[in-house]
């Protein structure tokens, strides 16, 4: 596939087929991704590839555990967990009655013909904004550039996929369940399959909506034709 295009379709894909995707594809997939960009090549990411039931069916009780929070926090209308929340206001949401359930995609999570565990090795991260007085990112430059590459590569292979961060809300249940040592933070959890649909080119705001010259009030920068 045209690298143009598949920056343009490679959707958020959940639902999937139930045709196996053997161990010779996901080796493929993660050979390719690989090569993702890695500050001072350490290649700070490790990956688990969920296989046995048990552990596939524990990890998604823990999934539904963040997804209910989720959605208990878009009902309330907050973006969950957007580091300028009222925490308050989080909290209240958090404890009021939410009858809804997550369904879909949360419900079935351990049905995912694929599930791999992303860890980063907080050792080879250079978090240049450890100490900062604010929420903190830089160290995912050195991890998510690699999750983006898997989904590049499945979609390669034919395989859809998501990049999910709800698990990380368990982190400490996930990490024994999966045996990560304390120096390992859990990244994302990626779902792959062999979509259900075809996914077709995305839909973003243009370039002149965040784009700005010289300030962030500056003028915008024109959207190509």
């Amino acid at each position: 596939m045209e690298l143009n295009e598949a920056l343009r379709t490679t959707a958020a894909i959940r639902d999937y087929t139930d045709q196996p995707v053997d161990d010779a594809t996901v080796a493929r997939v993660l050979d390719t991704a690989r090569f993702a960009p890695s500050g001072a090549n350490a290649q700070a990411w490790r990956v688990v590839v969920l296989k046995d039931p048990e552990r596939r069916r524990r990890l998604k009780d823990l999934y539904l555990t963040g997804s209910r929070d989720y959605l208990a926090l878009s009902v309330a209308g907050l973006r969950p967990w957007a580091p300028t929340n009222d925490r308050e206001a989080e909290a209240r949401a958090l404890a009021a009655e939410n009858p809804s359930a997550p369904g879909g995609f949360a419900e079935r999570f351990d049905q995912a013909p694929v599930l791999l565990a992303l860890f980063a090795d907080l050792s080879l991260l250079a978090a240049v904004d450890r100490d900062a007085d604010r929420y903190t990112f830089a160290g995912g430059a050195s991890i998510y550039p690699f999750a983006w590459s898997i989904l590049l590569a499945a979609r390669e292979e034919g395989l859809g996929g998501v990049i999910t961060t709800i698990a990380i809300r368990e982190e400490p249940q996930v990490k024994s369940l999966l045996g990560a040592p304390d120096t390992m933070a859990l990244a994302a959890v990626i779902a792959l399959g062999y979509p259900v649909r075809q996914p077709r080119r995305l839909r973003r705001a243009p370039v002149s909506s965040f784009a700005t010259v010289d300030s962030i009030d500056g003028p915008t920068l024109s959207s190509p034709a």
